[in-house]
């Protein structure tokens, strides 16, 4: 499943077939403002908020969802090592372009299973991705098994769409965290259209689960 904003209060494309729709969607994908950063004020919008919610020294960054790299091209310059996961392959054919000459790796897999072995990572890096899952508790408390001691989830999610909208309340991810967290925090995002490439009315907002229990979030899991 690609990282994706709905837009016009239409939600991602669900589950079932995201590889299809990942390689379908490809080549039109960073057409999207948040998608593809090409605008400069909204490149740096993503860019101030990745340095607030990453570790401020150079870390191993597992970007879930990855689409076509955008968020890791960013992680990258800021001199943090990225492996991203995608169940299409035209999409990391384009963040393996895009992220050539940086130190980042790119493997196509389930974002819920991601395929790192006995990997452990400083950051879980997942954006419109979660609320997708048929499990987001079993989705959350694998990635804090993947995670390492002192790490962190970074999540970027939403509630989008007015009349019917689609999506993952803050409330209730902040409440699937909570177990597997020594501390959450909650960051809205609705109000900040350097983000979105316009103004947003719909629920937009990052939670950070901070752990030092790394591979204890396994606990229950399986």
């Amino acid at each position: 499943m690609s990282a994706h904003t709905p837009a016009d209060g239409a939600g991602p494309a669900l589950p079932g077939a995201a590889a299809a729709y990942g390689d379908a969607a490809a080549a039109t994908f960073d057409d999207d403002p948040d998608h593809g950063l090409r605008d400069p004020a909204v490149r740096a919008a993503w860019a101030a908020r990745l340095r607030d919610w990453l570790p401020p020294e150079p870390s191993t960054v597992l970007d879930l969802g990855c689409g076509t790299g955008s968020l890791a091209l960013l992680a990258a310059e800021r001199g943090h090592r990225v492996t991203g996961v995608d169940r299409s392959p035209a999409m990391l054919a384009r963040a393996r372009a895009k992220l050539a000459g940086w130190p980042a790796a790119f493997l196509v897999g389930d974002a819920a299973q991601p395929p790192v072995g006995e990997r452990r990572f400083d950051v879980v890096l997942v954006r419109h991705v979660l609320w997708a899952l048929p499990d987001p508790a079993a989705a959350l408390r694998h990635w804090a098994g993947l995670l390492a001691p002192g790490g962190r989830l970074v999540l970027v999610e939403g509630r989008w769409g007015e009349s019917a909208p689609v999506g993952l309340p803050a409330a209730e991810l902040t409440a699937l965290a909570a177990p597997l967290a020594s501390r959450v925090e909650l960051v809205p995002l609705s109000g900040e259209p350097a983000l979105w490439g316009r103004e947003v009315f719909d629920e937009r907002y990052a939670v950070l689960v901070h752990t030092d229990r790394g591979a204890a979030g396994r606990r229950g899991e399986d």
